[in-house]
């Protein structure tokens, strides 16, 4: 099951990764029929973050005002659902999928689970791909794991272990300095073999990179 997600994971990154550079075409491949909404529900859940109209229609390789037609649809069709707890925040000109405040109880309920427990093995994974990477995008943590990690991130960001900062359209995460000082460091690069894990991490990303460029 985690090598499905890590090529669904992958394939979306790679895809999110080619808008980067607008003089590259983007490939559109219709994938099992969904619609453009289910398609468009995809790319919300998966990036996490606010996205900018314009490059969520790029990425579905709509036109922009037929993404904004899609995002209406969607947003009504949440809306009115009582059997989903999600809902899409529009400010300016992005959009987002966040969860509805109705369950707010169940997601302070889960946060605060967390805070009982010591950091999980995803939280220190994903703490350890910041820590040696940082600052990164949440794009890329997820290509890197293979899953998606708003929560464990908003986990992180909740007890001060990881800061972010948007860097042009997106967000990126790096360590906090409050982390650095519980450990005693006064940089990243004091971290425990850091050029070592930091050149097999970015390898890893470069060749997966290639290898999903190249099918």
């Amino acid at each position: 099951m985690r090598t499905q997600n890590r090529k669904s994971g992958s394939a979306t990154l790679s895809l999110l990764s080619a808008t980067k550079c607008s003089n590259i075409p983007i490939l559109v491949v219709p994938i099992n029929n969904l619609s453009n909404t289910a398609r468009l529900e995809a790319l919300l859940f998966q990036y996490g973050n606010p996205i900018d109209m314009g490059r969520a229609a790029g990425i579905l390789g709509v036109s922009e005002a037929a993404c904004r037609e899609l995002v209406e649809i969607y947003a009504a069709t949440l809306i009115e659902s009582v059997d989903s707890g999600l809902t899409l925040i529009r400010h300016g000109d992005t959009v987002q999928l966040v969860t509805k405040s109705e369950v707010e109880d169940i997601t302070s309920a889960l946060i605060s689970d967390e805070f009982r427990e010591e950091l999980t093995p995803a939280t220190l994974e994903t703490l350890t791909i910041i820590a040696y990477l940082g600052p990164i995008e949440r794009a890329d943590i997820d290509y890197i794991r293979g899953v998606n990690s708003s929560f464990t991130l908003r986990n992180l960001l909740v007890r001060g272990l990881v800061e972010r900062d948007k860097e042009g359209r997106a967000y990126k995460y790096c360590v906090a300095t409050e982390f650095l000082k519980h450990l005693g460091l006064k940089s990243v690069k004091d971290l425990p073999g850091y050029d070592e894990h930091y050149n097999i991490l970015s390898n890893f990303a470069i060749n997966e990179d290639k290898n999903n460029y190249g099918k």
